[in-house]
């Protein structure tokens, strides 16, 4: 099926690493010119065919530097249709022991650079005849008990409320949609889930058998950019293979072939 985003520029933030890149490729592969910022490059490039990723530095918590970057990017390709709200994360810390300015800059990744970047986009996209499409990344940490980053949690719940909100006040021009992610297998997963056995008993946990891969969020972020999806506004996409098993099931399960063993 064609997307139709042949012709179309789009920015990725974060798009050079993980669930962003996975995000970068499919987009090329759509026919997408996509331009990528983060603080830092990949050392390997994001390509397909003959067509390669443009890179772009930014710190999108920094106003000054979300809009030049905005600005340069119109400038050299004189539009702007989709944005991918992909930068954030957060490391593992207890509500309890982490500090006020480790909350707050949280927040400010996770919350505020994507209404900056959005702002800045929205900017541009309402002076184009065709408008533009914001998809923001979000998370089911902003769902369901976020233990060890529970500011990410809220600041993701945020972006779920930020988007119902954008979706009426930068109507018609604007869509803005958000994809409430759920476990995903990349190169950092051991950092979360220990070695390829750990990873593997965490997939094992999601109904569909699997963790997600970057692609597979990538595919739902070009069909909400895609004119397939231009009656698609204000909505949240879950993406999550099925969800997390209740632990009350496991207890039970557990309980019983305990029973049946005695």
């Amino acid at each position: 099926m064609n997307l139709a985003l042949d012709n179309s520029v789009v920015l990725v933030t974060g798009g050079v690493r993980g669930v962003g890149a996975g995000i970068s490729r499919v987009f090329l592969e759509a026919g997408a010119t996509v331009v990528a910022c983060a603080r830092r490059n990949s050392p390997e490039p994001i390509e397909f065919g003959d067509r390669r990723l443009e890179f772009e530095s930014c710190d999108v918590r920094d106003p000054n530097a979300v809009a030049a970057l905005v600005d340069r990017i119109v400038a050299r390709h004189g539009q702007l249709d989709t944005v991918v709200n992909n930068a954030g994360g957060a490391p593992f810390a207890l509500a309890a022991d982490a500090s006020a300015n480790f909350h707050s800059k949280i927040i400010e990744l996770n919350l505020l650079a994507p209404l900056l970047v959005s702002q800045a986009a929205n900017a541009v996209m309402q002076s184009q005849q065709t408008g533009g499409s914001i998809v923001m990344i979000s998370s089911v940490s902003g769902r369901r008990p976020s233990p060890g980053t529970a500011a990410y949690g809220a600041a993701k719940a945020g972006i779920d409320s930020l988007v119902s909100s954008l979706a009426v006040e930068w109507a018609p021009k604007v869509r803005i949609n958000s994809i409430v992610v759920g476990l995903v297998e990349t190169e950092a997963s051991h950092l979360h889930y220990g070695d390829s056995a750990g990873v593997a008993a965490v997939a094992e946990t999601v109904p569909l058998g699997r963790m997600a891969q970057p692609a597979d969020i990538g595919r739902c972020a070009a069909f909400l950019a895609s004119p397939l999806a231009s009656y698609i506004s204000g909505s949240t996409l879950t993406v999550h293979g099925g969800g997390e098993r209740p632990a009350f099931l496991a207890a039970a399960e557990q309980h019983l072939a305990s029973s049946n063993k005695e």
